[in-house]
């Protein structure tokens, strides 16, 4: 008898979208005839609904649908409640594959939701998403690994009542140019560099729109160079090759990520001596540090004498047509189908 997959797309964050894209994708990998599907969408205002087509969701129609779907918490039904307005279905699910970039679905709240439900689930439980969602926190675990990372000052959201006295402490830290980011925050979204103090004020009041606590860091010039990592709990912890990100931007902020064709990724660039295995290694050791599991892309900067600076870890990273997560595996031999089985399968092995 078949198992059934729930895939969860779209949410409430600013990735939405990209959930989306993401989603779509997963879903034409995942083997039809091992697995039956229920395809639930959640609007950006919160609302659950089933749709049954991956057309639908490409398209956006599944927005439109009438057919409300919520996972139960409850731990005795492990199924999801579908109301069509003649009743309620409850549907039994095997293991739900949660495609949620960002806010609402990659920081812990939906894991938590399942863990109550004691579903099986692909990817990073409730703390390792948590941590890794909020940069700050990823700074401090990675700080204690002696892991090289930019240089950072923290800021917080009624810090920026005193402007002036927030500008004058990132500017006693390090030069311009330099970059503000969301601590809570995906895709690069909120994410500025900054030039100068106007630039800087502009970027923490961007920065603000996104989370209440902003993180300022030094600029560091290098390869933007990005691993793949899969395992956790009984399989042992294994990192890709890497790739590098050659921006058509001046940073690779969200609409360089998805929407400018003249960005490019490069599997397996040439580095430094030494740098692609430094990189690994620190991937895989970030990855173990927040307790992570099942799927993850660690984010580093590679400078020119070889220096590896790690940027940041996603634990649901895209996996869109151009997502450099399934290139990494492809280029290892492991295709898109086989990732997407490998992911299930470790889902199932965590309860």
């Amino acid at each position: 008898m078949k198992e059934t997959i729930a895939v969860l797309f779209g949410g409430q964050s600013s990735e939405h979208i990209v959930s989306c894209m993401s989603a779509a994708n997963v879903i034409d990998h995942i083997d039809k005839e091992k697995y039956n599907l229920l395809l639930i969408g959640i609007t950006e205002e919160g609302h659950w609904l089933k749709t049954d087509s991956v057309e639908d969701i490409r398209s956006g129609a599944w927005r439109e649908g009438r057919v409300e779907a919520v996972l139960s918490p409850d731990a005795t039904e492990k199924c999801v409640l579908v109301m069509d307005g003649s009743g309620v279905q409850r549907i039994k699910v095997d293991v739900v594959f949660p495609v949620l970039h960002g806010l609402y679905g990659e920081d812990g709240t939906v894991q938590g939701l399942l863990e109550l439900a004691k579903i099986p689930y692909v990817g990073c439980g409730v703390l390792a998403s948590a941590v890794a969602m909020d940069k700050l926190y990823t700074k401090i675990i990675v700080d204690d690994l002696g892991i090289r990372q930019a240089a950072y000052v923290a800021v917080m959201k009624d810090d920026l009542t005193d402007m002036d006295s927030v500008v004058s402490k990132v500017e006693s830290r390090f030069p311009y140019p330099v970059f503000v980011k969301p601590s809570n925050a995906g895709s690069s979204r909120g994410v500025s560099k900054a030039e100068n103090r106007e630039g800087l004020t502009a970027a923490l009041e961007e920065a603000v729109k996104h989370d209440r606590k902003i993180l300022v860091e030094e600029m560091i010039v290098g390869h933007e160079i990005e691993c793949a990592v899969f395992g956790g709990g009984k399989t042992e912890v294994s990192a890709s090759g890497v790739g590098e990100i050659l921006a058509a931007a001046d940073f690779y902020d969200f609409d360089a990520k998805y929407f400018n064709e003249e960005s490019r990724t490069v599997v397996d660039p040439e580095l430094p001596e030494g740098a692609a295995e430094r990189v690994r290694q620190a991937a895989m050791a970030i990855f173990k540090a927040i307790d992570g599991y099942g799927i993850s892309r660690v984010d580093f900067f590679v400078k020119e004498d070889g220096e590896v600076v790690f940027n940041e870890i996603n634990t649901m990273p895209g996996f869109t047509a151009i997502s450099m997560y399934p290139m990494l595996w492809e280029a290892r031999g492991i295709s898109k189908r086989e990732l997407v089985d490998n992911l299930i399968t470790h889902a199932k092995e965590r309860m």
